[in-house]
């Protein structure tokens, strides 16, 4: 395949379990870009979730925060939003369902958080402390909180007009843009880029991850991944511990081109 763009999931995908990328999978990465094929990661983490991996990679561009933020070496070029009232009101409904509990919310790159463990986090010990007594008056991206009801994260979700997204094995939940997700995100940096959504590569193990793996020219889950999205896909590599993506890429992309 003539791929122009390669787009990887991290967590459970390009990462290993342990949250490392082996030195096979930077040089196969770095392979491509030498090539001129574009390296983008697609990632529900934040920003400054990501960053560690950001600078270990270099990716030519990076899609965070489940699809809402695109990034060119950091630099912003788009943003999909919530309304500001609903934002808010999703973080108040969640307050009120249990004062305790932790959220997070994404506005850009930025990240507050009403935890007094911060600088604890290997993920998130860039955020910023707030306990959300007064509204948010900034564009929000992403909002996080754990709910241990289904049905009270939906009931949210309709309630004010937003996308609900759970993860692979918890119990957390995200409150996002209506018309947000990796997909609108890959199809706006395509179009950004003039390149058809037939020469992307994509790569993941998740639920959220299944529209991308089916709208790509070429879909590949991770062996590792649930059945949902295997099924989805137009082939199947190694486990992310195997480094399954560096190796479907050597096999099927870079053995090719060696050849021509």
């Amino acid at each position: 395949m003539n791929a122009k763009m390669i787009l990887a999931d991290l967590d459970h995908t390009l990462l290993r379990s342990d949250g490392s990328i082996s030195e096979y999978t930077k040089q196969i990465l770095k392979e491509c870009q030498s090539r001129g094929i574009l390296i983008v990661i697609a990632t529900a983490r934040y920003w400054i979730g990501a960053e560690r991996y950001i600078e270990e990679i270099q990716p030519d561009y990076e899609i965070t925060t489940d699809g809402t933020l695109i990034h060119q070496c950091g630099k912003q070029i788009y943003s999909c939003s919530m309304d500001m009232i609903d934002a808010n009101q999703i973080i108040q409904d969640l307050i009120e369902q249990n004062p305790n509990t932790e959220i997070t919310v994404a506005s850009g790159r930025q990240v507050f958080w009403n935890s007094d463990h911060i600088s604890e986090s290997e993920k998130l010990h860039k955020a910023v402390y707030n306990d959300y007594e007064k509204p948010l008056c900034c564009p929000i991206n992403k909002i996080v909180a754990e709910l241990f009801d289904n049905n009270i994260a939906i009931e949210i979700a309709n309630k004010n007009h937003c996308r609900l997204q759970g993860y692979r094995g918890e119990n957390w939940y995200a409150f996002l843009p209506e018309e947000s997700g990796k997909i609108q995100a890959i199809i706006e940096l395509a179009k950004l880029l003039n390149i058809s959504l037939g020469d992307i590569v994509s790569f993941g193990d998740d639920i959220n991850d299944m529209e991308m793996l089916k709208i790509c020219g070429i879909g590949v889950a991770v062996s590792n991944a649930v059945m949902d999205v295997k099924a989805a896909a137009d082939c199947v590599t190694l486990s992310n511990d195997e480094d399954g993506v560096a190796y479907w890429i050597e096999k099927n992309i870079l053995t090719n081109c060696n050849k021509k």
